[in-house]
């Protein structure tokens, strides 16, 4: 391998680990607040324990995601000297506020792990939602910064390097708000239905603890409502990329040639050399009306640019393919939960629902790991798009080989101690027999 693939795959694994626990970073800390506003309202002990586990869960994967976090963070200036050298003055106003919501979720996890009987019910509440609120900016903040890698706006270019910077423009880029819409309901679809998919197969063995009855629930309700939303966030998504991005549509698409009324391919192979993408069921007609809700407009083929500045159509084609099937069912799932709910709530409890939600677990993870190597792969071969080539900002330091397999090692122990430390919390769930009168424990926090 190269120097340049060796810092791509080294980047790549990093990203594709860090991204597992900045999506939990964002959607648990929102179950864990759910749940102890529950707690407030009913005064259950059940959901009392459930935001204490839920707050300890969060706590583990904020661990490990500050230790793989830190870690990138560095790699990128080890990595990418050049494009920090040239991007660090105009999109360090997210990144440093990124830091500050970093800490300031750090606190307020801080407060609402050992602040309970020790501080105010009502401050102790407030922490928790401090908590989720720095989770979400968090996420929303990186993301402000890819979407500017996407769509670069705030400088002008002169003797190729940054002038007239505004910091402001370029962390409100325009990829930014469909971005961070996008990306927020992945988060807490796919926590909500990882959640919820661990506590489904808990209930086929123990079908009436209502331990895992709420936290199947409330999981499920906090994942399948961002579901339902994510086609319309996509769509959104997509009619940009078509305006913004039309050769990252091209290759999302498998679209080789510029036609009009051109047609939506669900599977397929992308061939290069061929110009074609084989096995797809075509739709008529209805790529044009999806990107530009008209079903005569035209969408720009790959061969409608240079060759040099294609992303390569195969991954990105069955990266996005991936993402949208998963989304797919887990939205598909999410409209069962509902109709099962509104005709017999007990239903959301029979085997007949528990399989298709342990069946869903793992698709939100898998959707976001598929959406970000679009995201990624769709901007190749440009590490800033239209500014500055991936070739141009990789370092010109050798021996990259040793470092990648250093931190691939790190990174598998981390993972595994955090799988290891969840297990724990799950496996000791405790036990709410659906019979038993939980009102009669009412807990008063002094």
């Amino acid at each position: 391998m190269t120097e340049l693939e060796l810092a791509r795959a080294q980047m790549a694994m990093m990203f594709a680990f860090h991204i597992i626990f900045a999506v939990a970073g964002m959607g648990m800390p929102l179950l864990m607040v759910i749940a102890e506003a529950a707690h407030r309202r009913t005064g259950k002990q059940v959901f009392l324990e459930l935001a204490r586990r839920w707050a300890r869960g969060t706590a583990i994967l904020f661990a490990v995601g500050a230790v793989s976090g830190t870690v990138l963070s560095f790699e990128l200036g080890l990595l990418w000297p050049r494009f920090m050298e040239f991007s660090g003055g105009i999109i360090g106003l997210p990144f440093a506020l990124e830091g500050f919501a970093f800490f300031a979720e750090a606190i307020f996890l801080g407060i609402y792990l050992y602040g309970r009987g020790r501080v105010s019910p009502v401050l102790h509440m407030l922490a928790g939602i401090g908590v989720a609120v720095g989770g979400l900016l968090s996420g929303i903040l990186v993301v402000s910064a890819n979407g500017w890698m996407n769509s670069p706006a705030g400088f002008l270019l002169r003797d190729g390097m940054p002038i007239d910077i505004d910091p402001i423009a370029a962390m409100f880029n325009p990829a930014w708000a469909t971005t961070a819409v996008h990306m927020s309901l992945a988060a807490f679809a796919a926590s909500g239905f990882a959640v919820a998919g661990i506590h489904a197969y808990k209930l086929l063995r123990d079908r009436e603890n209502l331990f895992h009855r709420h936290a199947m629930a409330i999981a499920l309700w906090v994942g399948g409502s961002a579901a339902v939303l994510l086609p319309v966030s996509g769509d959104f998504s997509a009619r940009f990329v078509a305006k913004d991005q039309p050769v990252k549509l091209a290759a999302m698409e498998g679209q080789f040639r510029t036609e009009r009324g051109a047609p939506l391919r669900i599977g397929g192979i992308p061939d290069s050399k061929a110009g074609t993408t084989r096995f797809a069921i075509e739709i008529p007609r209805a790529l044009s009306l999806l990107a530009f809700h008209d079903m005569d407009a035209e969408v720009k083929g790959l061969e409608a640019f240079p060759r040099t500045d294609w992303p390569d159509p195969l991954p990105v084609h069955i990266a996005f393919q991936v993402m949208v099937a998963c989304g797919t069912a887990m939205a598909a799932v999410a409209l069962l939960a509902a109709l099962l709910a509104f005709r017999n709530r007990e239903s959301l409890f029979r085997p007949g629902f528990l399989l298709p939600a342990i069946f869903c677990s793992p698709l939100g993870i898998i959707a976001v790991e598929a959406g970000w190597t679009v995201t990624e792969l769709g901007r190749q071969p440009w590490v800033i798009r239209g500014v500055m080539r991936t070739s141009e900002a990789v370092t010109p330091v050798t021996g990259l080989a040793l470092p990648f397999v250093f931190f691939s090692v790190l990174y598998l122990a981390l993972g595994v101690s955090a799988a290891l430390l969840l297990r724990r919390e799950v496996s000791k769930s405790p036990s709410f027999p659906a019979s038993a009168d939980t009102s009669a424990a009412r807990e008063r926090e002094e």
